[in-house]
Parts: C-alpha cells; sequence; structure tokens
C-alpha cells in the first residue's frame, strides 16, 4: 500500500465519480439501516406512528436543511465545512471529531449484530469471542475496502441500497398478506396505534436515529459531478424512498411477531420466518435474506466510513484534526490515515465491550447507545450553523433554498436541534423511570470520555499550530 505522507490540498486530485444515482443509492443505504429496525419495532404498533410523527417534523426540515447546505456549500468535507464557515476551526474540529469516533464506536455494534445472525443462520452455538473474532475480521474489510478508489467501493453502497430495499419489500409484502389471510401477531387498530408514551420514548431514540445521514454524501463533495443540481434530487429521491421502506418493514416485523418475542439481533431473520412458513421454498428464501442482511450490515459500515473519513480528512487538511488524518492514498486520493485509525479504534473497542457484556445482545445493546449518543453530537451544531450562515452569508448563491419565511425557517431548525437533542436524553433516561445505571453507567462513561479525549487532542492540535 502506497500513500503520501502530507495531505493535499482540496481540490487536488480529485475525480469526479459520483452521479446523481450514485447519491440517491448512498443516501438510501446510508440511512435506511436494518440493524436497528428491531430495536425500532420494540416501541410496539406504536411505533407506526412515531415513524409518521418523525417523518413529518423531524425527517422531512432536516433534509430541505441539509440539501441547502449541500448545494451552497459543496467542497470536500461536507459537515466540517458548514460548521468551520459558521463557527470556526474549533468547533469544526470538535464536530468532526465526533462525527468520525461514532463511525469507528458504531461498527462494533453493526458486526456483533453480523455475527449474531451469521450464528443464527450458521453456528447457533457460536460463542460471544467467536462472534466478538467476525467483528474484528469484518472491520478490517471494510477499512480495505475504504481505502481503494471511490469509482470502486462506490458499488458497495449502490448494491446495499438495492438489497436493503428488496428486504424490507419482502417483509412489508409479506406482512401485508400476513393480516389478510391470517391475522396479525400485536393488534393494529386506532387505540393502539397511537403514539405511546411510555415504552414509546424509550425506543424513539431508534427512530431519530435511522432517519440520519442526508450529509454524509457531501463528505465527498468534490467527488461529485454536479453537487448543487444533484444533492437537493438525491435528497428528495431517497427520502421519500427511506420512509416508505422503513413504514412496510416494520409492519411486516410487528404483523409476524409479539412484541415481547422481538429480539434486537434475532428480529429480522425471524420475522421473515414466521411470515414465510416451513415449507423448504420458505426456508431457501430465509437464508437468501439473512445473507442479503448481513451484506447490508457490511454496506452500512463501508457507506459511513467513506464518508466520516473523508470528512476527517478535510479537517486535518485545515488543521483542526492532526494531520495523519490527512493522509492519502497516492494512487487512489482516498483517506488511508482516517480509515486505518477507525479500524484500530473499532478493535479495541469491540475487545474491551466484550469483556463487560453477557451476551451478544447486551453488547450490541450498549455499543449501539454510546456510539448513537456521539454521533447525535454534531446535529446539535448542524442546525444552528444552518440558521448563522442565512444570516451572516447571504451572499453565497443558493440553488435550493428551504422554502418558508425566517420565522419557519428558525421553526424547523429549533424542532430539528430538539429532537436530536431529547434523543441523546431518552438513550440513558425515560421521563418517569429511574435511570439503570447498570446500563447507562458505562455508557454515559464512555460518551464522556470519547468527549475529554477529542478536546485533549484538539488542545494538542492547537498548541501544535501555534508552534
Amino acid at each position: 500500500m502506497t500513500v503520501i505522507n502530507s495531505p493535499v490540498t482540496q481540490g487536488g486530485g480529485f475525480k469526479r465519480v459520483l452521479n446523481s444515482l450514485d447519491m440517491t443509492l448512498f443516501t438510501v443505504c446510508a440511512i435506511l439501516v436494518i440493524d436497528t429496525l428491531a430495536a425500532s419495532a420494540k416501541v410496539g404498533v406504536s411505533s407506526l406512528s412515531w415513524w409518521v410523527i418523525t417523518f413529518v417534523f423531524f425527517f422531512v426540515p432536516y433534509g430541505l436543511i441539509v440539501a441547502e447546505l449541500g448545494a451552497a456549500y459543496p467542497g470536500e468535507g461536507g459537515i466540517q465545512k458548514w460548521i468551520r464557515r459558521a463557527y470556526g476551526d474549533k468547533w469544526a474540529g470538535r464536530t468532526v471529531w465526533y462525527y468520525w469516533v461514532n463511525v469507528a464506536l458504531w461498527m462494533p455494534s453493526v458486526y456483533i449484530l453480523f455475527a449474531g445472525m451469521f450464528a443464527q443462520l450458521f453456528a447457533p452455538e457460536m460463542s460471544l469471542w467467536a462472534k466478538i473474532a467476525i467483528g474484528v475480521v469484518m472491520t478490517w474489510i471494510t477499512v480495505g475496502v475504504g481505502i481503494a478508489s471511490l469509482a470502486t467501493s462506490k458499488w458497495v453502497p449502490n448494491v446495499g441500497a438495492v438489497v436493503k430495499a428488496g428486504i424490507m419489500l419482502l417483509m412489508g409484502v409479506a406482512g401485508i398478506w400476513a393480516a389478510f389471510t391470517h391475522g396479525v401477531a400485536n393488534e393494529i387498530n386506532l387505540s393502539t396505534i397511537l403514539p405511546s408514551w411510555d415504552v414509546g420514548l424509550a425506543f424513539l431514540p431508534v427512530v431519530v436515529y435511522n432517519f440520519l445521514g442526508f450529509e454524509l454524501m457531501s463528505g465527498a463533495g468534490e467527488e461529485m459531478e454536479n453537487p448543487a443540481r444533484d444533492v437537493p434530487v438525491a435528497i428528495v429521491t431517497a427520502g421519500a424512498a427511506i420512509v416508505v421502506f422503513y413504514l412496510l418493514a416494520t409492519f411486516g416485523i410487528l404483523a409476524a411477531l409479539p412484541v415481547s418475542e422481538i429480539g434486537l439481533i434475532e428480529g429480522v431473520l425471524d420475522t421473515v420466518g414466521k411470515l414465510l412458513g416451513d415449507s423448504e421454498l420458505a426456508k431457501t428464501v430465509t437464508m437468501i435474506v439473512g445473507l442479503g442482511a448481513l451484506y447490508t450490515f457490511f454496506a452500512n459500515m463501508v457507506t459511513w466510513t467513506l464518508g466520516a473519513n473523508r470528512t476527517a480528512q478535510a479537517a486535518a487538511v485545515d488543521g483542526e484534526l492532526p494531520a495523519v488524518f490527512g493522509t492519502l492514498h497516492k494512487t487512489y486520493k482516498t483517506p488511508v490515515g482516517a480509515f486505518l485509525w477507525t479500524g484500530v479504534v473499532s478493535t479495541v473497542v469491540i475487545v474491551l465491550y466484550g469483556l463487560m457484556a453477557g451476551t451478544a445482545e447486551d453488547l450490541f445493546w450498549s455499543l449501539f447507545a454510546f456510539s448513537s449518543i456521539v454521533f447525535l453530537l454534531p446535529y446539535l451544531l448542524v442546525f444552528p450553523a444552518f440558521l448563522k450562515l442565512r444570516r451572516t452569508d447571504a451572499a453565497t448563491p443558493r440553488p435550493y433554498r428551504v422554502p418558508g419565511n425566517r420565522l419557519a425557517i428558525v421553526a424547523m431548525a429549533s424542532i430539528c436541534f430538539l429532537f436530536a437533542f431529547q434523543a441523546i436524553i431518552f438513550f440513558v433516561w425515560v421521563p418517569g423511570e429511574p435511570i439503570d445505571w447498570a446500563t447507562a453507567g458505562p455508557i454515559v462513561g464512555g460518551v464522556v470520555l470519547t468527549i475529554v479525549l477529542g478536546e485533549v487532542i484538539l488542545l494538542l492540535q492547537g498548541q501544535h499550530k501555534k508552534a
């Protein structure tokens, strides 16, 4: 592997390989996640209404805001460029640290889910440490794919988007067929579908989390053919498809399994098996769906590492993160330094949490909640940055503008901010219930440690720049 040890300046050597279809599929693959479908379905039938509420009040305005930012500021780095322009280097560095490190922290939970489903398909008695070994191997395969040229690696999310859509469509159609032929596993009527404020609040953060990722493709802003035209189109097209597929798949799970039997890891395969029956054909289809789901977990991580590591590389070029994050592959111009550190952090975290977790499901939820809180932190700056740039940088051309007057714009950004903020809180505490510190303690401790480590890195980076 050949690398250059100093970052290139932005705009130098990047090939424009992402067209409108690539960006749409990339966005679908980034946001449409199968690994947390079961967790959202655990809300119960009211999860269907939570999907609609979150879509209307968060997903739509969030998508419109990112469409404006991505079209107006299309440089490599995406979210890093937006925050830097609004609040300067220090806040940009802080934001990118959270954005980058959460992917490395999230990867272990995805690959523990991958290993759990693999065991369900091929080795039911597999030990926790064997699953952890699979997670480590998949981590480094992901790193290898990410270092390859974007013209090659983009096909992983492109295919992943199609596979995800196919699995969710199958679950939804099978659920509708089951409802009409022999009823559903959970009672679905007006009273059960209305929002629930008990278990609903516990899993509402998962619904918000499942709708995040519109800004990810902007991390490769200088590798897009026409970002000013294609970013808004990709967001609108992908957004419409995403909500339909989420609703279909959630309905399929609820039609097949009583809420009490929905497992965080086994939920998807259990649903497909229950809906399709016990025939040999059904078992074959279930196996194919399982293999497809395994591929989508891999595609998730490739997609997010492609975007997040380019964002980190852009921050290193601007002096906000250590120079090692800016190291590019000599031939492919990919962020090899950021990718290698992603692999290191993910490997360390998956082993450490393996020492603390009793089961794969415990490990999955702890890692997921921990990484998700870190993931949500940058969004607390994105929405204020949008409002500030509208006010202080009005001269920058905006090929797409969020419709509405000033009051409507402020209301949309504020509601999006509140959705992100409440999701952070509800990952560790549900109103009306005592905090379970046995679960919340490691999650909060991990978040605090991540924030402190980021501040140390930023402090050292600031001293290095002054020197």
